[in-house]
């Protein structure tokens, strides 16, 4: 039972209980909310923004800002509803349209023990970093109101319905005709890293390199920036993380706790691969580690303890850098800020590993009762190739229909001036 209780406590029912306002589980919810959104404004704005080259860090900037605001809109009009809405009989597939505009919930209207404003607002910080990843794959290249509708459409036909399948209430959070159990996701391998790395590598290959790639694309511009922003990213990740338990208890300490240690390993895990392999350790590198590390714990965050930590970050760090070196040298696949790479490669590896690490002879909480590490490790992967398969294909057409209405890509002559001038005639460095 402990799989299937700890799901729950990362999406708890959504209907009216007897329970009542819990004040130190909204307390925690509530900052918790602050630092996931302190994730995407401004730390993977400024970490993205310094691999950028100097004449497109605003428009990464322009992006991440963007899209943070066109999300918090769409999740209020309709996609929290459709996520974590009564979809009547299609209940199993998609919430329905019941709350949109938060129909029907006030400021005592309760989700669990928290005011539902306060999960709504939680959730809603999900929705905006999961496309706002996505951005890393196609950036100084794509037009700016191509990274608005897609991003529009996406979070509607893509991220709510897994979102739903997984946390709430949907197919996949239960026994079905696939899965021998419900898949294990505490905070988002599958509805945020799997989703969006794998349409950002869709993106990638549609859009298509940047000009001179692989061999003459300039280095970053500003690793320092890019060390603040990660920096950001891994304290937003604690709320990230120990919210997804949605109470101020043991369980969000030790969800926290093993974000930490696994962060913690995979950035010394790429430090010490590239360290061995070119002669001296890049500040870039161990960054691109510690998200590695975090990416591959976020769904097992609540069920494995600090010895299934220390083995996910260093599954995590090793084969993300693999992916990451392969995509580009040996696959010439541009994705220019190794989204699938480092997200999609990271969740997957999480999901998988749950199966195993959440058991008690790795310190973790234990599978569901009757419910054994084979049946579980198949549960995961069938929902990893679900959720791939569902966010390959729909992004696919999407993208296909913008390609062919508005068009994906700026002209080359305003990729070679830089989309800071040429999209939004600001420049981020007069010099």
């Amino acid at each position: 039972m402990l799989a299937i209780a700890g799901t729950a406590i990362c999406t708890p029912a959504l209907a009216q209980n007897t329970a009542k306002l819990n004040g130190a589980n909204t307390t925690w919810i509530l900052v918790a909310t602050v630092l996931v959104l302190f994730m995407t404004l401004p730390g993977l704005a400024l970490f993205y923004g310094g691999l950028v080259r100097s004449k497109n860090f605003l428009s990464v900037l322009m992006h991440c800002f963007a899209v943070a605001c066109l999300m918090s809109v769409m999740w209020l009009v309709c996609v929290y509803s459709l996520a974590f809405g009564d979809g009547g009989a299609a209940n199993s597939w998609i919430g329905g349209f019941g709350k949109s505009f938060l129909a029907g919930v006030g400021a005592d209207t309760l989700s669990g023990d928290i005011p539902e404003t306060v999960f709504f607002m939680f959730q809603m910080t999900f929705a905006i970093i999961t496309p706002a990843l996505m951005l890393g794959a196609f950036v100084e290249r794509i037009k700016f109101s191509a990274v608005l509708v897609f991003c529009a459409v996406w979070i509607i036909v893509v991220y709510a319905p897994v979102a739903h399948w997984v946390w709430g209430g949907g197919w996949l959070s239960g026994p079905n005709w696939l899965t021998g159990s419900g898949v294990m996701d505490f905070a988002g391998g599958l509805v945020v890293h799997v989703t969006a790395g794998v349409s950002a590598l869709v993106a990638a290959l549609m859009i298509k390199p940047r000009r001179g790639f692989p061999t003459d694309v300039s280095p970053p511009h500003s690793p320092g920036l890019t060390m603040i922003g990660a920096s950001m990213l891994w304290v937003g990740w604690f709320g990230f993380n120990a919210g997804s338990a949605l109470a101020a208890n043991g369980g969000a300490g030790m969800a926290m706790t093993v974000t930490h240690i696994s962060a913690a390993t995979g950035s010394l895990v790429w430090m010490v691969i590239e360290w061995r392999k070119y002669g001296k350790p890049s500040l870039v590198g161990i960054v691109t580690g510690m998200v590695a590390g975090l990416a591959s714990i976020t769904p097992a965050s609540g069920y494995v303890g600090p010895s299934g930590a220390l083995i996910i970050g260093l599954v995590g760090g090793v084969v993300c850098y693999w992916v990451t070196s392969s995509m580009k040298l040996k696959w010439k696949i541009d994705d220019s800020l190794d989204v699938f790479a480092v997200h999609g490669v990271g969740g997957m590896i999480g999901i998988v590993l749950t199966a195993v690490l959440a058991t008690g002879q790795f310190g973790g909480r234990g599978l569901g009762e009757g419910v054994s590490v084979g049946t579980q490790l198949w549960t995961q992967i069938a929902g990893i190739l679900v959720t791939l398969i569902w966010a390959a294909v729909i992004s696919y057409i999407i993208l296909k229909v913008i390609e062919k209405t508005m068009g994906l890509r700026v002209s080359p002559e305003d990729e070679t001036e830089g989309l800071d001038i040429t999209a939004h005639g600001e420049r981020g460095y007069h010099m």
